[in-house]
């Protein structure tokens, strides 16, 4: 049973992660400019904050939903101040500066994992995507007990994990392909994805909400 538990996890967070929104227009963009590892701690970031908010899906932590329910429209206005903020910096970035910093010693993944967590963090629209893929997959039943949903939870790690492997190993195969002057333009068009993505998002949110 705690194989097919650790599978559905998975297939969950994977599918999750798919979804290449901001945080994935800015995961790629950084696997181009700084590499692979780069891009993948970035997405490890991502995972841990998706982790956080599988665990408050899976759980049914009721106060922490009510409390992001009723603060949701200033939690949604930072998110958007901050991510438009990093589109607004990376459409500016120079690349040739990127890369001195980088040979300098000054880039680290560790600032990569815990920017990307952060960010992550800043969107808690993620806990009712993990309820509803909970319930779309059905793996939450109550005989599963605490360790069949730690094993779920395991499982969604693993998944999203997977998936930024998978993701930023590809685009790293066109890393090599990449010149300074391609990188300019791909830092102007993921700057401008990530302000139109949090835009859009914010505006679809809002007219349901209040509309």
């Amino acid at each position: 049973m705690y194989w097919k538990t650790l599978f559905d996890g998975i297939m969950v967070g994977f599918s999750a992660s798919v979804p290449l929104g901001p945080i994935g227009v800015l995961i790629i963009q950084r696997t181009l400019q700084n590499g692979r590892l780069s891009g993948f701690f970035s997405g490890l970031g991502a995972v841990m904050s998706d982790v956080i908010y599988a665990i408050i899906a899976g759980f049914s932590l009721s106060y922490i939903v009510s409390f992001i329910e009723a603060q949701m429209l200033w939690i949604q206005l930072g998110g958007v101040i901050v991510l438009t903020t990093l589109g607004i910096k990376i459409y500016r970035t120079n690349p040739a500066a990127g890369l001195r910093r980088q040979k300098a010693g000054k880039h680290t993944f560790i600032k990569d994992f815990v920017s990307t967590f952060f960010l992550t963090l800043s969107n808690p629209l993620a806990i009712f995507l993990f309820i509803a893929f909970f319930a779309s997959f059905r793996v939450l039943k109550p005989a599963y007990g605490l360790a069949g949903h730690m094993i779920i939870i395991s499982g969604v790690f693993l998944g999203a994990s997977l998936w930024w492997l998978v993701l930023t190993s590809l685009v790293g195969l066109f890393r090599s392909k990449i010149n300074l002057r391609r990188l300019y333009w791909i830092n102007k068009i993921a700057g401008s994805m990530i302000i139109l993505l949090v835009l859009a998002a914010f505006t679809v949110w809002f007219v349901k909400a209040y509309v």
